[in-house]
């Protein structure tokens, strides 16, 4: 077991015990984060960027870590979110092995990696988590927080569990709560790992690891990322070549697609905790924000006070985050008397379009982030 922590994280302590919602709390626990830009005086320039699952909190290069991150193109100096004009925050979601502390990480009270007895863990600990790491920041409001796929959940969560935390929102394929087909699917991700004999009920090692499970939890994810039109305009029917076939090996890799998810795949497994990718999707099955609005989404979407404006941007081909659920979020963040732009993008790429898409989203973020760093409304959100 590892974790996997890029040079350049910082960490914020949580406070100790920090309580999590299903029960338990964790002890001596951190947060993991990054910056880029610079905070102004009066603290007002601070965008927050909530994860994925998968990423850590390395979305752009930096001095200490020229490395490029997960959303290069995204975060930098006169990019979409123009670092000479914001101060940029990435956090690693609670529960994940890149930095915060999750089931790979040591429990202080055994002295052994925490495994399953990590507690239950919910989208809203994860919000609850970065909500630490503005405080600890001394940023009392952000100017906007921004959220990708589980991001997305978790931005909502924060937003509603913290009133007047940020002026502004962009949820880029996120989701208000899970829908039956991405719990199908996560929930055969599990089984894949659970089934794995090497993951000998959480407790594995570096040298026994459940590598198949991981390979098949992977490419099951992987599939459901992009579209159908991609896969076929990418790979169609091609064959691998005869020197790239294993034709002794009974139903062996035939088609250039079964190739790309191998390899996918195998770059993968051994740089994420298997526990983690049980922990985070079981966390995204939960998420429902009305669950505390008896059962009611439209109810939570509408309890989320003091954000001004907010950009949603969903993808037509997207199946895992389908374009109702942005549809949904956008009615719900109107209804609570947000000004809310819902963009709708044709993007072949599906879920993971937000990664890959540059000529589509970065204008969409660009422009609705240079509307907001106007001088007008500056002087309104510090007013």
């Amino acid at each position: 077991m590892a974790e996997f922590i890029p040079p350049g994280t910082r960490w914020v302590d949580l406070p100790s015990p920090f309580p999590m919602k299903r029960g338990g709390a964790l002890q001596g626990a951190r947060q993991a984060y990054e910056t880029w830009g610079t905070l102004d005086a009066a603290a007002s320039n601070a965008i927050l960027i909530l994860t994925g699952m998968s990423p850590d909190a390395h979305a752009a290069s930096s001095a200490v870590n020229p490395m490029p991150g997960w959303w290069e193109w995204m975060i930098g100096p006169g990019k979409p979110i123009d670092t000479q004009r914001w101060f940029v925050v990435c956090v690693n979601a609670l529960g994940s092995c890149k930095g915060s502390t999750g089931p790979a990480s040591v429990n202080p009270d055994t002295g052994e990696p925490y495994r399953l007895d990590f507690p239950q863990l919910s989208i809203e600990d994860v919000a609850d988590a970065a909500r630490e790491v503005v405080r600890a920041l001394g940023i009392e409001q952000l100017a906007c927080v921004i959220g990708n796929s589980m991001g997305g959940m978790s931005a909502l969560s924060l937003l509603e569990r913290h009133p007047g935390i940020a002026r502004t929102h962009i949820n880029l394929c996120g989701a208000a709560r899970a829908l039956p087909f991405s719990i199908a699917i996560r929930s055969l991700q599990r089984e894949a790992i659970r089934l794995d004999p090497h993951w000998n009920e959480g407790d594995y090692s570096d040298a026994v690891y459940p590598e198949n499970g991981m390979r098949m939890a992977r490419k099951l994810g992987v599939v459901t990322y992009r579209s159908a039109l991609e896969w076929d305009g990418r790979f169609g029917r091609v064959r691998l070549d005869s020197e790239r076939r294993d034709d002794d090996a009974p139903f062996g890799l035939e088609f250039e697609v079964e190739s790309y998810l191998e390899a996918h795949a195998r770059r993968f497994v051994r740089k994420y905790d298997p526990n983690s990718y049980l922990y985070l999707s079981r966390s995204m099955d939960w998420f429902d924000l009305g669950e505390a609005h008896d059962g009611d989404t439209a109810r939570g979407l509408a309890a989320i006070t003091g954000v001004r404006q907010a950009l949603v941007i969903g993808v037509k081909t997207d199946i895992l985050f389908p374009i109702q659920q942005q549809e949904e979020i956008a009615a719900g963040l109107r209804n609570a008397g947000c000004d809310t732009r819902f963009l709708p993008m044709p993007s072949p790429q599906g879920h993971d379009a937000f990664l890959v898409d540059e000529a589509r989203f970065g204008p969409a973020v660009a422009g609705f982030l240079r509307a907001l760093s106007a001088p007008h409304f500056i002087a309104d959100m510090v007013a």
